[in-house]
């Protein structure tokens, strides 16, 4: 049964990406307006089932890839969060189709991975501060 939850969450996470890729290009080129809340809020589902997954050790992110999930997840957000500002740069100003596909393409990125990242951001906190005690307590969540 975990086998089966672990190809799930596998494939969940793969198709999570990919769906916010093409929706990035397709809605980065203005192929396609209407609907940006519906596309977002599917990937962000997508992404909190991979977090939560991922939380339990169900997922294909495992506890030794949750620093580099972390980092990767960070760096995305923060071109995304910052990609509103390219429009002022003097020297892109020219570009401003080649910013807002960048903006929708980096955007739709985020929403996939900002759930899995919050839920598994607090993992990493949770097994930086555990110790003996506290695991006496509270079981232990799988690895």
């Amino acid at each position: 049964m975990q086998n089966l939850v672990k190809k799930i969450g596998s494939w969940l996470f793969l198709i999570g990406i990919l769906i916010a890729i093409v929706a990035g290009i397709i809605v980065g080129a203005r192929w396609y307006d209407d609907g940006n809340l519906y596309i977002a809020s599917l990937i962000a589902v997508l992404g909190f089932v991979v977090g939560i997954l991922s939380f339990f050790a169900m997922g294909s992110i495992t506890k030794d890839r949750i620093p580099t999930f972390l980092l990767g997840a960070l760096i995305i957000l923060m071109i995304g969060a910052t990609a509103q500002y390219w429009d002022s740069w003097a020297f892109t100003s020219s570009n401003s189709d080649l910013i807002f596909f960048f903006q929708q393409l980096t955007g739709y990125l985020a929403f996939f991975a900002l759930p899995a990242a919050g839920l598994l951001a607090i993992r990493a906190i949770w097994d930086a501060g555990k110790t003996e005690d506290i695991e006496k307590v509270i079981p232990k969540i799988p690895e």
